[in-house]
C-alpha cells in the first residue's frame, strides 16, 4: 500500500519534503533480479566500461579503499593547520590567531613541530575513511532497497542523511584511539613526541578508556559533519548539473565531472565546519585534559569558547572536503567503478503525478 509507514514517518524530515502527494493506483508487479534483491540507485548489471557491478563486494571494497586514500592523505597533509587549530581551542590566551599560532609553534618547536601528530592522523583517518565511504555506499543501497524506487527518489535527502550517519557511527569507533593520541601529542608539550611514545604512556596512565573517552563527543562532532558532508554534496552536485553546468552530465568529460565534484565538495565542507565546530572544540580539550568529562569541558569553554578557531577550521575543512571528494571520485574513475548520474524521477512516479502521457 502507498504511502508506506516508513514514508509517513519520514514526513517529519525538515530537509526535503515533497510538495505533492501521490495517489494509489494499480500497477503490474515487477519481477526481481535473480538474486532476489532490487537495486534502486543504479542498474544491477555491469554497464559497458565498468569493472564491476554497482553494489557488489568488489565495488564496496574499492570504495572503502578510495576512502582510505582520500581521508588519510588529506588529513595528514593538513596536520600543521590542524595543530594550530587545536592549540587555539585548548589555549586561546596564548594562541590568539592563526598567524600567531604558526609563529609561536615555529619559534618553540621549529619547522618539525608543525608535523607533530602526523602518524596518528594518517592512521586514524585512513581507518575512518575506509568505514565512512565504504559503509556509506553499503547503507545507501541497503536503505534504498528498503524504501523502493519511488520512495528512494522522493526521500533521497533523508536517505543520504541516514546512510551517512550510520556509516560515521562505526567510522568514529575506528578513529577514536588515534584521535586521542593525536590531540595529546599536539596540545601537551613534553608529553610525547610521536605515536610510539604516546600510545603506551596513555594506556599505562588511564587504560583503554584513554583512547575511547572522546568517542561520544567525536560522534557529536563527526556525525552531524558527515551527514552534512554527504547530503549537501549529493544535492549540490544535483543542483550544479541542473542549473549551472551548461550540458548534461553524460556529455561532460571525466575532467569536467571531477571539477563539479571538487566545487560541490568545497561548498559542502564550509557547512560541515560550521555544524561540527562546537563539538570539535570539546574533543580537543577533552583529549588534552585527563579526568575531564564533556559536560565539564562545555561549562569551561562557554558559548563563545566553543567557536574559537572557527575560521581556521572553515579553511581546513572546506579544502579538506573538496579534496576528499575529488580524490574519492578520481579513485572511482581510475578503477572504472560505476558512477551513477544524479537521480531522476522514475517513470512510474511520473505516471502517478500525470507528468507523462
Amino acid at each position: 500500500m502507498y504511502p508506506t509507514t516508513l514514508t509517513q514517518l519520514s514526513r517529519a524530515n525538515p530537509f526535503n519534503a515533497p510538495l505533492f502527494s501521490l495517489q494509489e493506483i494499480e500497477e503490474p508487479k515487477q519481477s526481481l533480479p535473480a538474486n532476489g534483491r532490487s537495486r534502486n540507485l543504479a542498474a544491477a548489471a555491469i554497464a559497458e566500461g565498468d569493472s564491476c557491478e554497482f553494489g557488489s563486494r568488489k565495488y564496496l571494497l574499492l570504495c572503502g579503499f578510495g576512502g582510505i586514500i582520500s581521508c588519510g592523505t588529506t588529513h595528514a597533509a593538513l596536520v600543521p593547520l590542524d595543530l594550530v587549530k587545536c592549540r587555539m581551542q585548548v589555549d586561546p590566551d596564548k594562541y590568539k590567531s592563526i598567524g600567531k599560532g604558526f609563529s609561536l609553534t615555529l619559534k618553540e618547536d621549529g619547522a618539525r613541530g608543525l608535523a607533530k601528530g602526523w602518524a596518528p592522523t594518517f592512521i586514524g583517518y585512513s581507518m575512518q575513511g575506509l568505514c565512512k565511504f565504504g559503509f556509506y555506499e553499503m547503507f545507501k543501497i541497503f536503505y534504498s532497497d528498503m524504501l523502493g524506487e519511488e520512495n528512494t527518489y522522493l526521500w533521497r535527502t533523508s536517505l543520504y542523511l541516514a546512510a551517512s550517519a550510520s556509516a560515521e557511527f562505526f567510522a568514529d569507533i575506528a578513529l577514536a584511539p588515534m584521535e586521542a593520541c593525536k590531540v595529546r601529542i599536539q596540545t601537551c608539550p613534553g608529553y610525547a613526541n610521536n605515536l610510539r611514545q604516546c600510545a603506551p604512556k596513555m594506556f599505562a596512565e588511564e587504560g583503554v578508556w584513554a583512547f575511547y573517552k572522546g568517542v561520544v563527543p567525536l560522534w557529536m562532532r563527526q556525525i552531524p559533519y558527515t551527514m552534512m558532508k554527504f547530503a549537501c554534496f549529493e544535492r549540490t552536485v544535483e543542483l550544479l548539473y541542473k542549473h549551472v553546468v551548461p550540458k548534461p552530465r553524460a556529455e561532460c568529460t571525466k575532467g569536467e565531472q571531477l571539477i563539479v565534484t571538487f566545487t560541490a565538495g568545497y561548498i559542502a565542507g564550509v557547512f560541515c565546519a560550521i555544524v561540527s565546530h562546537p563539538a570539535d572544540s570539546v574533543v580537543s580539550v577533552l583529549n588534552k585534559e585527563s579526568g575531564s568529562t564533556a559536560v565539564q569541558v562545555l561549562k569551561k569553554l562557554g558559548p563563545k569558547g566553543v567557536w574559537k578557531g572557527l575560521v581556521a577550521r572553515i579553511i581546513m575543512i572546506g579544502t579538506l572536503t573538496a579534496l576528499q571528494w575529488f580524490i574519492y571520485d578520481s579513485v572511482k574513475v581510475y578503477f572504472r567503478l560505476p558512477r551513477p548520474p544524479p537521480p531522476e524521477m522514475p517513470e512510474s512516479l511520473k505516471k502517478k503525478l500525470g507528468l507523462t502521457e
